[in-house]
């Protein structure tokens, strides 16, 4: 038994509009053969048994028709022909019943001489009913089909949006969590100040990530502050063996990224680059204006192509392929990483084009005071 309450309100809706349409079209059909042709009130009985009886063939249509909706089109296409003779039988029959069979026309020559006639024009309505309502189903199921897209395209995105700051959160590598402990206790004994330094950077490396989405942009200037804070607790472990150089185009401080998109890359180069090699090395960072795209870059001196592993700066094995498609997600896929490597060192470069309420004003899109540090800084 069909439970009411389990029907979607649209398919209520839409059944109890299609029989609403019909009546008024029985009332006015029944006045004008009372009026003009049938002067007797059996007129109208005959149209209300008929409008019963096609109520009921509604309910049965919708049936069939998402009963075939599951088949290929042909098969629809034949299902619905034979359903159209189908319903022609019927109604015609019932028809004939309620107009000739109770007058003593009871022969079954009499109900052939009836279907004959329903071929004529008249008899096209019961043709139309069920198209009609085969035509409501398909519409219905199409604007279902359509909303139904839209709503997985809401929840894959909620879905990627949620990985990516699942990903996000997850560069920050464990074993740079563990080894900059071990420097704050080795720090602690011997200088208290480092050590609370280190604390400070660390909090703010941690505050950074989380206060991080996968669909918000940050400016430039900010994410080199997190870089910076990133280099300086490392430089506690590695000493003068890692040097940073930051090559900085002022005027790109205001440009909007993706939060940490630079950390993975950095962290590459630590972890694989310069951390292995006995002497150590640079890291440098270049950001660069051409024309109106701004141009990114990460390379060092260090093992490079010599590395034992492969170079991907996050413990899940996921921080290059990571960057690349958010970037390609945000910026297209011209913005996909390019990698380079040799001998001497390894670089990884993209580009990303300048928003264009930022081409003319990109220079005043950071703050005078933070372009004033940053400048210093990249001076320094």
């Amino acid at each position: 038994m069909i439970n009411l309450e389990k029907i979607p309100r649209v398919w209520k809706r839409a059944y109890l509009l299609l029989c609403l349409w019909y009546l008024i079209n029985f009332t006015v059909s029944a006045f004008l053969e009372w009026k003009l042709v049938t002067p007797f009130f059996f007129v109208f009985w005959n149209a209300l048994y008929l409008w019963e009886a096609l109520c009921v063939c509604i309910i049965l249509i919708l049936l069939y028709s998402n009963f075939l909706f599951q088949f290929r089109i042909y098969v629809q296409i034949t299902g619905h022909v034979a359903g159209i003779l189908v319903f022609f039988l019927l109604m015609g029959s019932f028809s004939y019943y309620i107009k000739d069979y109770v007058e003593g026309y009871v022969f079954l020559d009499n109900w052939k001489e009836h279907m004959v006639g329903l071929l004529r024009w008249d008899g096209l309505q019961f043709q139309n009913q069920y198209i009609i309502t085969a035509a409501v189903y398909y519409i219905i199921r199409y604007f279902e089909g359509l909303q139904r897209k839209e709503y997985e395209k809401g929840e894959l995105a909620i879905k990627n949006r949620e990985m990516q700051l699942s990903l996000l959160k997850s560069q920050i590598n464990p074993h740079f969590l563990f080894n900059t402990l071990n420097s704050i206790n080795m720090l602690v004994g011997s200088n208290k100040e480092n050590a609370r330094k280190v604390i400070t950077q660390l909090s703010d490396i941690f505050r950074y990530a989380l206060d991080s989405h996968g669909d918000q942009m940050v400016k430039l200037i900010h994410e080199l502050d997190f870089i910076d804070n990133y280099i300086k607790i490392q430089q506690v472990r590695f000493g003068n063996r890692l040097k940073f150089v930051k090559q900085i185009d002022f005027t790109c401080l205001g440009i909007k990224i993706p939060p940490m998109i630079l950390q993975p890359l950095v962290e590459n180069s630590v972890k694989y680059g310069i951390g292995p090699k006995e002497e150590g090395g640079t890291i440098t960072l270049i950001v660069k204006r051409f024309n109106h795209m701004i141009f990114f870059e990460v390379k060092d001196d260090g093992l490079g192509s010599n590395a034992k592993k492969v170079m991907d700066g996050s413990s899940s094995g996921v921080g290059i392929k990571n960057t690349d498609q958010r970037l390609r997600n945000s910026f297209g896929v011209s913005s996909g990483l390019r990698i380079r490597s040799n001998e001497w060192g390894y670089s990884v470069s993209f580009f990303i084009p300048v928003p264009e309420d930022e081409k003319t004003e990109n220079s005043q899109q950071a703050e005078p005071e933070e372009i004033e540090t940053e400048i210093k800084s990249i001076a320094g």
